[in-house]
């Protein structure tokens, strides 16, 4: 797990993510980035992370 402050939602979403990029030929290191950035930005949009000043 990337991050501590993830959900188990979010957890598995991330999961999901980064098996699909491996999936469509993508490595091991750009599955978890782009799954990493998606996750981030899907809590970003809900609100889930504190916002900086």
């Amino acid at each position: 797990m990337p991050q501590q402050a993830w959900s188990d939602k979010r957890e598995r979403q991330y999961e999901h993510i980064k098996e699909s990029e491996r999936k469509q030929g993508r490595s091991l290191k750009r599955a978890k980035e782009i799954a990493a950035r998606t996750v981030n930005k899907q809590r970003a949009e809900k609100g889930e992370t504190k916002k900086s000043s």
